[in-house]
């Protein structure tokens, strides 16, 4: 006898997805685990000033459970963390949540033919399915900087803001430019008294189109759904639209040329210095970094108290960063927007041994980075591990989320089915889906374009861009819904 019939890691959108489709098939008896004390994931954990999601809040849901109410085009962070709070409550989620709970590894014992989650302070829970949903984003990078311990003013990471910090008079320095500094460093030059941004890599900027949502428009989509799923739709196509330059570089690199140049138009218009811009002009293709917009990131470095600093920090003192050319900032505040150990820690952020004590994680590391279908890695029955290579569908979590739920109800049928108690997939139709990601990447611009300089979180520790599913969402979605059931292999 289990514990439960399935555990999910991780209380945010994903782990509540996976669990409103367990109920769906039929399998009530899950729980979910997840450290925080409260549900939500990225959107409980983040709460810097000028979160916001970066893509269209209408694409930014599930899509059986629309928010005609988002208050903005791109909603701000606040209202994601009441969303998830909402979707909790409608579909019965909080009384299977088992929160401040942090899973330190899981194990696949082949006699019992369960999985085994060992806790922290806890007594391990047993299952007969694990399902792996924290994100690909969960293990905040912490800066390799001499000195970084020894500030005496008050560190901050993005991933932990302090509730109620007050920057106002404060001379502030963030690590950091990426896309959480895209939205916190105009916020932080309106608080503090003076503000240093380290940057290391410029990133690709273009217009944001965002705004308040009429009220008629919401009113709308409160009263005629259907509106809603046309707009979402809609949006679906552009970010479909967008990736085209990204995923079919060598095919339509003057879509990729074009970006570049609004982004560099956009530039000329809003930083006055010209060398300013210089520094703010990244050297690599567009899209080698995840694409960012934003309409008062650039306007900041025209500010009398706010420095861009792109000089190699030497060391860090306990009232100062200094740099290599030995021009030293003085500061009380130190923000570190310096992101997430994607690659190292996460794919899940614990250990996960499957069959005789095979790692996951050095079977992605020490081996090649793949999955089935982004869910699936042969070596681990009954896992879904929803945080998985070639996995990420269209820069939309949630499209991500929902092609994977359909994969998860077609397996779990066809255990049912068969009578089985046991799946897992082959190693051959593995390397297949592993190997056609890979060949459908060689049209992208990681392969064909200048990346060299963009230090990005898409590619892993060897050079493979294993982070996206090189498809539109519709294919995603048909893939899902199609592959061969026997690409599995179930057991009793």
């Amino acid at each position: 006898m289990t514990d439960f019939d399935a555990i999910i890691v991780g209380a945010g959108f994903g782990g509540m997805g996976a669990g409103m489709q367990l109920d769906r098939t039929g399998m009530t008896d899950w729980v979910i685990l997840d450290r925080e004390e409260d549900l939500g994931g990225t959107w409980h954990v983040n709460r810097y000033p000028g979160l916001a999601v970066d893509i269209a809040s209408v694409t930014y849901s599930y899509s059986f459970e629309p928010n005609p109410h988002w208050s903005r085009l791109f909603a701000p962070g606040a209202e994601l963390k009441r969303y998830a709070e909402h979707v909790a409550d409608k579909y019965d989620l909080r009384r299977r949540m088992r929160l401040d709970h942090t899973v330190e590894g899981a194990r696949w014992d082949e006699d019992e033919r369960h999985w085994v989650v060992s806790l922290r302070d806890r007594a391990p829970l047993t299952a007969q399915f694990l399902v792996t949903a924290t994100g690909f984003l969960s293990q905040p990078r912490l800066p390799d900087i001499e000195g970084v311990e020894s500030f005496a003013g008050t560190t901050v990471h993005t991933a932990d803001w302090p509730e109620g910090l007050d920057l106002a008079g404060r001379r502030t320095a963030i690590i950091g430019t990426g896309a959480t500094a895209v939205q916190l460093i105009p916020e932080v030059a309106k608080r503090a008294a003076s503000l240093v941004v380290f940057q290391r890599t410029p990133i690709w900027l273009t217009p944001k189109i965002d705004g308040p949502v009429p009220r008629p428009v919401r009113s709308l989509f409160a009263r005629v759904p259907v509106a809603q799923r046309v707009a979402r739709r809609a949006n679906n196509t552009m970010l479909d639209t967008l990736m085209v330059g990204v995923l079919h570089f060598r095919q339509a690199s003057i879509g990729n040329q074009v970006a570049k140049a609004l982004a560099r138009a956009q530039l000329r218009a809003q930083v006055r210095d010209r060398e300013t811009r210089r520094k703010l002009t990244p050297h690599y293709d567009f899209g080698c970094k995840r694409p960012t917009f934003s309409n008062t990131y650039l306007p900041t470095f025209n500010r009398d108290d706010v420095t861009l600093e792109t000089g190699t920090i030497a060391r860090i003192e306990p009232d100062a960063v200094v740099t290599e050319d030995g021009t030293r900032h003085e500061i009380d505040t130190l923000v570190l927007a310096t992101g997430f150990s994607l690659w190292e820690t996460n794919f899940p952020p614990f250990e996960v041994l499957g069959r005789e004590g095979q790692s996951l994680a050095k079977t992605w590391r020490e081996g090649r980075w793949g999955s089935y279908q982004g869910v699936s890695v042969p070596g681990f029955p009954n896992l879904f591990s929803l945080v998985s290579p070639y996995a990420y569908t269209s820069l939309s979590f949630f499209n991500t989320i929902e092609s994977q739920m359909i994969h998860v109800d077609r397996v779990l049928s066809e255990l049912r089915r068969r009578q089985a108690t046991t799946f897992e997939v082959t190693g051959e139709a593995h390397d297949r889906f592993t190997s056609e990601a890979e060949r459908r990447l060689g049209d992208s611009v990681f392969l064909n374009g200048d990346c060299a300089s963009s230090r990005s979180y898409y590619f892993a520790p060897d050079g493979t861009p294993a982070l996206l599913r090189p498809t539109s969402t519709g294919s995603a979605f048909r893939a899902q819904s199609t592959f061969p059931l026997d690409d599995y292999r179930y057991s009793r």
